[in-house]
C-alpha cells in the first residue's frame, strides 16, 4: 500500500511517501496509525497525538474508523486551517 506524509507528519517521519506490506491485522485506518507508531521514534512523533491526524484514502477525507482494504492510497496529514 502507497503511504502518503504531509506537513509536519512528513517532517517527523522524514519522508513524504513509502509503499509498505501490512500485518493482516492491520484494518482500519487508525490501527494503521497504531502500527506506524511502534516502527520508530520518527513515527512515534509523528503519531503522538492521533486524534489530530487527518487521514484520506485514496484522495478521499475519511474518520480513523474507516477500514482500509481496496485503498491504493493512504494519505496523513495534520489539521488544515482556513483563512
Amino acid at each position: 500500500m502507497r503511504l502518503r506524509y504531509f506537513a509536519w507528519v512528513r517532517e517527523r517521519i522524514g519522508t513524504a511517501a513509502e509503499d509498505l506490506d501490512l500485518p493482516a491485522d492491520v484494518v482500519t485506518v487508525a490501527e494503521l496509525i497504531r502500527w506506524l507508531a511502534r516502527r520508530d521514534e520518527g513515527y512515534a512523533a509523528a503519531f503522538a497525538e492521533p486524534d489530530v491526524i487527518r487521514a484520506a484514502l485514496d484522495q478521499e477525507h475519511v474518520d480513523h474508523a474507516t477500514p482500509i482494504a481496496g485503498a491504493r492510497e493512504v494519505a496523513f496529514f495534520p489539521p488544515m486551517t482556513g483563512g
